[in-house]
């Protein structure tokens, strides 16, 4: 079964842009999409994906909130971060969370690179943090 990726973003181009990224590399399959912490938690709770890409500043709850619930609920799902506003302080409290990979969306040429990473059960950290 080929891992399954869902996208929780409240900008529907940033949703967009990562999707095209994801769906150029085959054997992924993006299973969902979520635009608000609230319905990226109902989602992975629904579909279990293998992974989640999260950003953080999100309606209704943002994405450490949504890691924490994810991690304590779905401990299989990997979580990626990945957010505009990326400093030490947050990539702490995403660490804390149990996130397994840290991006930057001015460097999100690398999602599939870090989504490999984590895939694998390793940690993504951009270098940049």
């Amino acid at each position: 079964m080929p891992p399954r990726i869902l996208i929780a973003d409240d900008s529907q181009s940033v949703r967009t842009g990562i999707r095209r990224m994801i769906e150029g590399h085959d054997g992924w399959e993006i299973c969902g999409e979520a635009k608000d912490g609230h319905e990226a938690m109902q989602k992975t709770f629904e579909l279990s994906p293998d992974v989640v890409v999260l950003d953080f500043f999100m309606p209704e709850t943002n994405g450490i909130v949504v890691a924490r619930e994810i991690a304590q609920k779905c401990p299989n799902t990997s979580v990626i971060l990945c957010s505009m506003y990326l400093d030490s302080q947050l990539a702490e409290l995403a660490r804390d969370a149990g996130i397994a990979g840290i991006l930057s969306k001015s460097n999100a040429g690398q999602i599939v690179n870090c989504i490999e990473t984590v895939l694998r059960g390793e940690k993504f950290y951009a270098s940049s943090i």
